[in-house]
């Protein structure tokens, strides 16, 4: 299977993280962005790739060279003037020729199962296939608006809270087959979202959506790289970290609850908060806070700590007295509830 890599961007917005590389360059755990793209193409099958530059090209071609040293077949077209993202696939045209091929982003952060998006647009015979993905903020963003069997009738670029009528975001990653990119002049700029997909839209053209599941991010700022880096240190975004750049095991990522533990549901999300009011209610027990709240009592102890995946209180009792245990996790869940954080 084949894939075009946009990998143009100079990255202006990132500039305090990039320097003077080109965005697909800038370092993230250990790798380029452009690298974990690599390696996501081919852990999905993608093999034969070819990169579209502008921006500091040679940067691209020296880090990887004709892609080999990853098990990869990799060649490059390189813009004079810019293109536009679809004039910038155009340019690539004598690579891809009469195939379908995927689209994406050299600075993406994704873990998508690519290989699944490319097999879903093959068996819808759809013009062009987008990943959408649902966004509770999303001003930054173009909105694709979908009909109940997912095919888009309408898009919406970045616009303000009045006219947002949809959460599906465009992702900018694409599945394109030969007749969608027909209709794409050559030689001059030319953009997907803002030219090519209302054309297609008015050609009757079939244009997918599909939300995959999985992990992917616009790395467009500061502080959305950073987030980024957090994420993948805690196993949100599933990449492949370089030894020397993976945390000290159990610094990051969920706790195992103990097997014993109640869990204990309450209403807010702010763990942290409610385990503070926990903690000043039983300074005066004596409680040990080195590992959540540890209550050592005559007849028995108590654990309680913060669950990591939901918004729960884990109590974890040890006595032999069944009686004592019950109505101890019991009170302790009466007082959480009865704190309403």
């Amino acid at each position: 299977m084949k894939a075009v890599i946009l990998a143009g961007g100079e990255g202006k917005r990132l500039r305090c993280v990039t320097g003077e590389r080109p965005k697909p360059m800038v370092p993230l755990l250990g790798r380029s962005m452009m690298e974990h793209i690599l390696l996501l193409l081919r852990r999905c099958g993608f093999t034969e790739l070819c990169a579209a530059l502008r921006y500091r090209a040679e940067d691209v071609v020296s880090a990887f060279g004709d892609g080999s040293a990853l098990g990869l077949s990799l060649c490059y077209r390189v813009e004079d003037e810019p293109l536009g993202t679809a004039g910038a696939v155009k340019n690539c045209e004598d690579f891809y020729g009469g195939e379908d091929f995927l689209l994406i982003s050299g600075d993406a952060a994704c873990d998508f199962d690519l290989g699944a998006l490319y097999r879903r647009h093959r068996e819808s015979g759809a013009a062009v296939t987008i990943a959408l993905r649902r966004e509770p903020q999303p001003l930054r963003f173009g909105l694709a608006v979908t009909d109940e069997s997912g095919a888009v009738r309408g898009f919406i670029e970045k616009p303000d809270w009045s006219r947002v009528v949809s959460d599906r975001v465009n992702t900018g990653i694409y599945v394109l087959s030969p007749r969608a990119m027909a209709q794409v002049p050559p030689g001059r700029p030319f953009d997907f979202a803002r030219d090519l997909f209302p054309l297609l839209l008015r050609r009757g053209e079939r244009i997918q959506g599909v939300e995959p599941a999985g992990y992917w991010r616009d790395v467009g700022t500061p502080l959305s790289y950073y987030q980024c880096c957090v994420d993948a240190l805690e196993g949100r975004w599933k990449i492949e970290i370089p030894e020397a750049f993976r945390p000290p095991e159990g610094e990051c990522g969920p706790r195992a609850e103990e097997p014993a533990a109640a869990l204990l549901d309450f209403p807010c999300r702010d763990r942290a908060a409610t385990m503070g009011a926990l903690s000043g209610l039983m300074l005066e027990l004596g409680a040990d806070y080195s590992d959540g709240i540890r209550l050592t009592l005559p007849r028995g102890s108590a654990h309680i700590y913060p669950c990591a995946e939901r918004s729960a209180v884990a109590v974890a009792v040890d006595s032999p007295d069944a009686e004592f245990a019950s109505s101890l996790a019991l009170s302790a869940g009466e007082i959480i509830r009865a704190l309403g954080l």
